[in-house]
């Protein structure tokens, strides 16, 4: 598959490996990226947003695992801990780094809440992605890539993201704070 430069943000057919360029993207503060979820994590929904940052045509979106745009530089323990959060039927705000179809990457903000059916049930999940700052990203990064150097000692996936998770608790203990009270201390620049 060709690869188009990534400042273009132009839509590029999903390729099977995706490897990082190293280029970051940027996209606008008033811009949301949304998208929806089946309950198995299957994109059901993506906004045009959502399609241009991540260089990822619409219908190569749809039916695919919201893992298509995973970093390898994002920890298993964040996404643990999202999927835990979610699946109790609760939201979280998290720091994510993605990687785009044409080997960029970009961060977000991502508020991810479970979709709520009529009956009660849980149907699917939602997520809206803004632009973080740039020094809640500067932030961040030292303690993800401490999580994925720490993941990346264990062969399986499970162990892996059960050492990350084990670190990040200690990290946020050693902080005297929690997972929701750091990621909102750095979105409104207060101490954590």
């Amino acid at each position: 598959m060709p690869s188009l430069p990534a400042t273009t943000g132009a839509v590029v057919p999903v390729a099977r490996t995706v490897r990082p360029t190293g280029v970051e993207r940027s996209f606008g503060p008033d811009d949301v990226i949304v998208t929806k979820t089946d309950l198995k994590g299957r994109i059901t929904y993506a906004n045009d947003v959502f399609c241009r940052v991540s260089a990822i045509a619409e219908p190569d979106l749809l039916g695919r695992p919201h893992s298509v745009i995973r970093h390898p530089g994002m920890p298993k323990a964040v996404f643990q801990l999202l999927w835990d959060t979610i699946r109790s039927r609760q939201e979280l705000f998290a720091y994510v780094v993605n990687l785009a179809g044409d080997g960029a990457h970009y961060w977000v903000l991502a508020h991810v809440t479970p979709s709520i059916g009529p009956d009660g049930e849980v149907v699917g999940y939602h997520s809206n992605r803004r632009l973080p700052s740039p020094r809640a990203v500067r932030e961040i990064e030292p303690l993800y890539r401490d999580l994925v150097a720490e993941e990346r000692g264990h062969a399986r996936s499970s162990d892996a993201a059960r050492a990350g998770r084990e670190l990040l608790q200690q990290v946020l203990a050693d902080r005297g704070t929690t997972y929701d009270r750091l990621v909102w201390s750095l979105a409104t620049g207060a101490a954590a």
